[in-house]
């Protein structure tokens, strides 16, 4: 960013300079549109109407400050510049707010499915904090035992206080993980560890797994380096995966239920696949699977892997669908690693 603003402070400082300067009878200071162009490159509607207004003072001062040519040739150019600076502003800043209305509405339908997701997984949650819950009702009735016995056991008692801590501390991760998922937030970037991710977004999945008896492998290479991005949409892309594969290992008998989640990095990216033992895909669904609205359920949306493409591109990677053997479907994203992205920027 520092970059740009230079660059558009030495472009039209050399146009200010070139039109008070040359002797020519010609509108160089319509070469100013090139600078307001430059600068919608930061996607602030309020910067291009700044650097408009700028360029269009410095079309006025050099105006004043040209001694030489004819006065009626300059005005006329100088109006000329004036009215395709203004033009080109108002268009820009016109297009970056109809780009960022776009924006803030995907973020809500993201928003909205994550919301309607983490409905689904209102019973997995519910169990996973019923479980510390449930801890620091024991451990609450255990040290009460300790220290009405005679004499108190003080040792003891501090235990199991400390396991209600632990208890309550694990509770609070879960409902944390929820606020993460559900607050509205402008996209930010970070670096984030992606085995992390699948650790917290796992521990959202792990009742619902349990529930339908559906065994979990994971293949996960630890001390992978962090990817540049923003941790709420990438856990939300991974549970969109998660649980279609769910859904898609239902299919299958019980004893042949398996869901396998593995990550590893090589060449400068992180890949992060999901495979499950259903039915899998058609040859025609594996070709439309990441479009909106296109859905092989009954009661399916078909925006979950709409939004999980567009989060994963928006991230500098890429998604896919292929066919797992012997039965199956493997969704797998890739996403560059921070170190990669900043030698790359």
């Amino acid at each position: 960013m520092p970059l740009l603003w230079f660059a558009m402070a030495g472009l039209a400082l050399l146009i200010f300079v070139a039109d008070t300067v040359t002797d020519l009878e010609i509108a160089v200071a319509v070469l100013h549109v090139v600078v307001v162009l430059i600068s919608v490159w930061t996607g602030r509607p309020r910067t291009v109407l700044i650097v408009g207004l700028a360029c269009s003072l410095l079309t006025v001062l050099s105006f004043f400050m040209t001694v030489r040519g004819d006065t009626e040739a300059g005005i006329a150019n100088s109006s000329l510049s004036l009215v395709a600076i203004g033009a080109t502003t108002y268009l820009a800043i016109r297009i970056e707010l109809a780009d960022l209305a776009v924006r803030r509405a995907e973020a809500d339908l993201a928003r909205i499915s994550r919301i309607t997701m983490l409905g689904e997984l209102t019973a997995s949650i519910a169990h996973e904090v019923s479980q510390p819950l449930a801890a620091i009702g024991a451990s609450s009735n255990a040290a009460l035992r300790w220290l009405s016995a005679s004499p108190p056991n003080q040792a003891e008692a501090r235990h199991a206080l400390n396991r209600i801590v632990e208890a309550a501390e694990r509770a609070g991760e879960v409902v944390e993980r929820v606020r993460r998922l559900v607050r509205r937030a402008p996209p930010s970037r970070e670096l984030v560890d992606m085995i992390e991710v699948i650790d917290e977004t796992l521990a959202l999945m792990r009742g619902k797994l349990r529930a339908n008896a559906i065994p979990l492998r994971t293949e996960l290479q630890h001390g992978v380096v962090p990817v540049m991005g923003d941790r709420v949409q990438l856990q939300q892309v991974l549970l969109n995966l998660i649980a279609n594969a769910v859904e898609a290992s239902l299919e299958a008998e019980q004893g042949n239920r398996e869901i396998t989640v593995n990550a590893s990095a090589d060449d400068g990216e992180v890949s992060i696949g999901v495979t499950d033992t259903g039915r899998g895909l058609s040859a025609q669904a594996m070709d439309h699977v990441f479009d909106p609205f296109f859905t092989t359920k009954e009661d399916g949306m078909g925006i979950g892997l709409a939004i999980s493409r567009s989060i994963v591109e928006a991230h500098g990677g890429r998604i896919e669908a292929r066919a797992a053997a012997p039965h199956g479907s493997t969704f797998r994203f890739t996403l560059p690693l921070a170190r990669e992205r900043r030698r790359k920027d």
